[in-house]
């Protein structure tokens, strides 16, 4: 039977308003980024395996932000690091803006994709540690937040993709966010401890295998929710035969469950044990996941996206609280490995499905999904009966 756990409070304060902030900066540019892959795709000509060199280019850099991160944190503590995180992300995105050449819209994601990951991770573990028992919620609510911005971001990069502004333009909300937020918010701060000795690695001993193992399930869930980003307006194209800028707008029902589910998810986390409510969640992202590759109506593809995107909400935050929890509470040593899982799940994920979908199609490619759940969801269980 289900323990419900005792009430904790989450108190939501100027510091954490800022990570909030930051964290919205960031969902504009990554969905921002997402959304337009199709459509930089169709702009460049190339196939489905060069489109998602994108995501692997995404992906080394956010490999790199993790060897880079322990070192930044140590020297000039996590306040510094991610506002040096945030611009080195617009310095990225300012390469993709340009033009339509290959190697300079691949290193635009590569360079954004490393900053914006310090950036992300940095924020993460400030938050977790400002919060303490209320962690996990307020990693829940953060990325509602964030969320909320990013189905905003993509709705507008769908519609302003079909104008004659065309879609760059709309990637030119994040620079803006990031100077009104330095200029509102750049003093502020958690108060206290600003980073482990080390970023973690001073810390004697090794971690034990429920870290490595929560790193596998964070690897899962990323390599997830990547490959939805990344493809699921593709697939939703092919399937119901609307086109490529219209099919933008499926990524938002997605991306509007996964709102949906991080509010709900903040609630649940400060009343129920994580490991049952984390299985639950992938149950019901493997449930939108069957409605929409099973669809060919537009209609109920926006409901099986829906459905994916309310399972997958928690999956990221419970999966980066599993992490932190299974680092001893050492958050820095968590957020310095987070970027190693997640760049290689970046990397590996959307570039196989990608691969899958240029010999098999789309459709068959994206029997991948069901595969990480499971995955995921033996990770969890595994962890949590072994406790």
């Amino acid at each position: 039977m289900t323990t419900v756990l005792q009430p904790v409070r989450l108190i939501r304060d100027r510091p954490t308003w800022l990570i909030y902030l930051q964290l919205c900066t960031f969902s504009t540019y990554l969905y921002g980024v997402s959304a337009a892959l199709p459509l930089l795709r169709a702009d460049q000509r190339t196939s489905a395996t060069v489109a998602g060199l994108h995501g692997t280019a995404m992906a080394l850099g956010t490999i790199a932000a993790g060897f880079v991160l322990p070192l930044l944190t140590r020297r000039l503590g996590r306040r510094a690091t991610s506002w040096i995180g945030l611009a080195g992300m617009n310095a990225g995105l300012l390469m993709i803006l340009p033009s339509d050449a290959l190697p300079l819209t691949l290193l635009g994601y590569g360079v954004s994709g490393g900053f914006s990951s310090i950036l992300l991770y940095t924020a993460m573990a400030a938050l977790s540690d400002h919060h303490g028992p209320a962690g996990p919620a307020a990693l829940s609510e953060a990325n509602a937040v964030g969320v909320v911005v990013g189905m905003a971001v993509t709705f507008a990069l769908s519609v302003v993709a079909q104008t004659t502004l065309g879609w760059r333009a709309t990637l030119l909300l994040t620079p803006v966010a990031s100077v009104l937020l330095a200029l509102a918010m750049g003093r502020v701060w958690p108060g206290g401890r600003t980073a482990d000795a080390g970023g973690g690695t001073a810390v004697p001993g090794r971690p034990g295998w429920r870290f490595h193992l929560a790193g596998s399930v964070l690897f899962c869930c990323v390599a997830l929710e990547f490959t939805f980003n990344l493809w699921a307006a593709d697939l939703f194209a092919a399937r119901t035969g609307i086109g490529a800028a219209a099919a933008a707008t499926g990524l938002t029902a997605f991306v509007a469950g996964l709102a949906v589910g991080r509010f709900a998810g903040t609630q649940l986390a400060l009343r129920l044990p994580l490991a049952p409510l984390f299985v639950c969640a992938l149950v019901v992202t493997f449930a939108g996941w069957l409605v929409f590759w099973l669809s060919t109506e537009p209609a109920l593809s926006y409901v099986g996206l829906a459905i994916c995107g309310l399972g997958a909400s928690l999956n990221f935050p419970l999966a980066m609280a599993a992490l932190i929890a299974g680092s001893g509470g050492r958050a820095d040593l968590a957020a310095a490995a987070s970027p190693i899982w997640a760049g290689a799940a970046m990397a590996v994920g959307p570039l196989a499905l990608g691969a899958l979908a240029d010999g098999f199609g789309t459709w068959k490619a994206f029997l991948m999904a069901p595969v990480l759940i499971g995955l995921a969801a033996t990770g969890v269980l595994i962890s949590n009966r072994r406790v």
